[in-house]
């Protein structure tokens, strides 16, 4: 639960970091008062915090190891990124233009009609995310165990 709970506030300062830098790239700025930004800014925050525990979670299961970003960072680094830009393709695209929750302004760069920006805030983050839980989590989660170590004395010739 704590490496979860190191996550996600990982995932919560960054990801508001980068809402906030972004912004302006969506037609809410300009069409919205302050506190519907906000509110706006704090609720995408959330819904990035969720996919990022999600896909910590997917890296859980499919490396079998909770606390991968310190044994397995790329590895586990690579889920993440992957299945955290997959997911934001699909939102953006529906979210844009099937829904219509939001829009990109004429400043937001489009990669196949996708906003750059989001796809790129799932490429970038994820890394920094690895990078600081290894540099925080053993002092905030207690010594990382390792493995042991296997001698070469273990392996006799002739012995069971």
């Amino acid at each position: 639960m704590a490496r979860a709970g190191l996550w996600s506030a990982l995932a919560f300062a960054l990801n508001l970091a980068w809402e906030i830098a972004h912004v302006r790239l969506y037609t809410l700025w300009a069409s919205a008062d302050g506190l519907s930004v906000a509110w706006a800014l704090f609720h995408c925050t959330l819904g990035d915090v969720v996919i990022a525990l999600a896909m910590f979670s997917l890296a859980v299961v499919m490396l079998g190891d909770k606390d991968w970003p310190i044994s397995r960072p790329w590895a586990g680094g690579a889920i993440v990124v992957a299945g955290a830009m997959a997911y934001t393709a699909w939102s953006e695209w529906y979210n844009v233009y099937r829904a219509g929750n939001w829009g990109y302004t004429t400043n937001m760069p489009l990669v196949f009609g996708i906003g750059l920006s989001p796809l790129l805030q799932w490429l970038v983050l994820p890394p920094v995310m690895v990078a600081a839980y290894r540099a925080l989590g053993p002092g905030l989660l207690g010594r990382h165990e390792t493995l042991p170590t296997i001698q070469t004395n273990d392996f006799k010739r002739g012995s069971p």
